[in-house]
């Protein structure tokens, strides 16, 4: 969908595309139903009240018929809580649309290929996530009910005042478009406003998000100011819209409230004026205004319906673009046991885009329990062959197998979860030590697993030496451990995982010397027994590697061993002095 096809569809709801979006959570229409129902039926009784508040009012010459009054103040109640229950139905059946709808969002979000997120900010994810849910729940569950409720009211209304009084009935009648038309256009000003509001408070949680989580980036680069400048743009944008929302919510109140005045002056003074005449008795009068006033609620009810149906419209596009995106398919392919089996690939091309290739007829071959490093200048596309190893993308052309399986043919989650992964700055997340060392595997584990993992990874005294131990909070990305420490909760997590296959992208590279010495520890005793793949910068893992591909520009242009590439790759053998001399 291009930019001009996707502004059109904000400005445009269809009925179709919403209520199929609502219908994948399906939703407990039984309960929308009785709540409409119950709501509708508030709706009528109360637009009998001012017919019957005409004949109280009429038998006043000659008492207070306290039988009537009775009835009126029954019926007012009887309204009142019909309302109330109906109301809450809705919003029972509102908050369990938009739960399952956020449910399905994420679900899709977790299950979305890695290229996906490559493009998208993860604010603008979440606020696809809150608030356009959250906006689609407001015209579901608030809205539309409204609207049948006021246009019951309009309909019933005008029945009763044709019943009671044709002349002044067509009088209201000829009033009511007239308002319509003067207020139509501020309420679609209010829907453009709101989309845009919305988008840019997509694009600031976007900004936001992306400073927020780089902080430390941001300060030892001293960019503060830069950065607050960059979003200070975005801000600027809202501060805009919001200036105008908050001249457009200053100006409709007194606005609606003059035309809405002057309809009620107009109609009193066309009404006194027939009571004077003896063509309408005071309590008929009394019922008019009372219809009136349920007009004057309900006309412009039905007015912010087709503003919320505009705003309802960007969020239903924005959502369903998202449910749209291609997944990964945990459900194909066979699952196997890869452990003794060759990896392989085989004339492999790969380009995060059409128009660029980021690999160029890469082939290796990793046998089993055999070290494979991957060395060569930085840019060159080892983290990208790691990438297309762990499926997170699929190669352009070419093939990579496992013994003679292509990949694509292996069951995905089978395939990851033979796999274990530590990067140079591996990933933890907010919580204990117990939950990022079980993250992702099935299954309990018993305290005494967890220690054993952790003294592999010589991570145990440290974790030992913590007030909570396994139970400590890492905080936020792990900011509350080192960066030593992170690798080896990584290693161990490793460990516990017990992978076929082992993938370290430059583990020990921002370390310290004495962190990187505890770190390399750990890694030779994971490696042990393991087919390993490694991306590799210090000189005793190259050295070590049973098989050595030095890449450049994308391109394979040497492999074999240690002393095979320094005696017939030069480019290789200067790599191999640079490295001696930095360590």
């Amino acid at each position: 969908m291009d930019e001009h096809e996707v502004h059109r569809a904000k400005g445009q709801f269809k009925f179709g595309e919403f209520f199929s979006l609502i219908n994948q959570v399906s939703p407990k229409y039984w309960l929308m139903s009785i709540g409409v129902l119950i709501g509708l039926v508030g709706t009528a009784i109360n637009l009998v009240v001012p017919k019957i508040a005409a004949n109280l009012i009429n038998t006043f010459s000659k008492g207070i018929d306290y039988h009537l009054l009775l009835t009126v103040i029954i019926l007012f109640i009887l309204s009142s809580a019909l309302s109330v229950v109906g109301g809450a139905l809705l919003g029972f059946f509102g908050q369990d649309v938009v739960s399952k709808l956020r449910q399905k969002i994420w679900a899709q979000l977790m299950t979305l290929r890695v290229s996906y997120f490559d493009e998208v900010k993860a604010g603008e994810m979440s606020s696809r996530l809150v608030n356009d849910s959250s906006q689609v729940q407001e015209l579901l569950a608030s809205k539309i009910p409204s609207a049948l409720s006021a246009i019951l009211t309009v309909i019933g209304a005008v029945f009763m005042m044709f019943t009671m009084d044709w002349h002044m009935s067509l009088v209201v009648v000829a009033s009511v478009p007239v308002a319509v038309v003067l207020l139509t256009p501020l309420m679609l000003y209010a829907g453009r406003l709101s989309r845009k509001r919305q988008d840019a408070i997509a694009d600031f949680n976007g900004s936001a998000s992306e400073v927020l989580g780089e902080i430390r980036l941001v300060k030892s680069s001293n960019a503060e100011k830069q950065a607050t400048q960059s979003t200070n743009g975005v801000i600027g944008r809202l501060y805009q819209i919001g200036l105008r929302e908050t001249v457009y919510d200053a100006a409709m109140g007194p606005i609606m409230m003059m035309i809405m005045m002057g309809m009620v002056f107009g109609l009193l003074a066309f009404g006194i004026y027939r009571v004077s005449h003896g063509a309408m008795t005071i309590g008929t009068l009394t019922s008019f205004l009372m219809y009136i006033f349920n007009l004057i609620g309900a006309v412009p009810m039905l007015g912010t319906v087709f503003s919320e149906m505009s705003k309802a419209a960007g969020a239903t596009t924005r959502i369903r673009e998202i449910l749209r995106e291609p997944q990964e398919d945990f459900t194909v392919g066979d699952s196997i046991n890869v452990e003794g089996q060759t990896l392989r690939a085989s004339h492999v091309d790969f380009g995060y885009t059409t128009e660029e290739n980021i690999l160029t007829d890469v082939s290796f071959e990793a046998k089993p329990n055999t070290v494979i490093a991957f060395a060569g200048p930085s840019g060159g596309g080892k983290s990208t062959i790691f990438s297309l190893v762990e499926r997170f993308y699929e190669p352009t052309s070419g093939i990579i197998s496992i013994g003679d399986r292509p990949l694509n043919q292996v069951n995905l989650a089978s395939w990851r979860s033979q796999i274990g992964f530590v990067s140079q700055d591996s990933a933890i997340l907010a919580g204990t030590i117990r939950d990022n060392l079980t993250f992702g595997l099935s299954g309990e584990y018993s305290d005494e697993q967890l220690w054993h993992v952790l003294s592999l990874a010589y991570a145990k005294t440290f974790v030992a030496e913590m007030p909570a131990q396994l139970e400590t909070q890492v905080g936020e990305r792990g900011i509350k451990v080192s960066g030593g420490q992170r690798q080896r909760l990584a290693i161990a997590r490793a460990f516990l995982r017990d992978p076929k296959i082992l993938m370290l992208d430059e583990a020990t590279a921002s370390l310290d010397s004495q962190s990187e010495a505890m770190v390399q520890k750990a890694l030779e005793s994971l490696m042990a027994n393991r087919t390993t793949l490694v991306i590799a910068h210090r000189l005793s893992t190259i050295v070590g590697a049973d098989q050595i591909y030095f890449i450049e520009h994308g391109r394979v242009s040497g492999f074999g061993t240690h002393q095979e590439l320094m005696s017939n790759h030069p480019l290789y053998r200067e790599y191999v002095q640079g490295q001696a001399i930095n360590q």
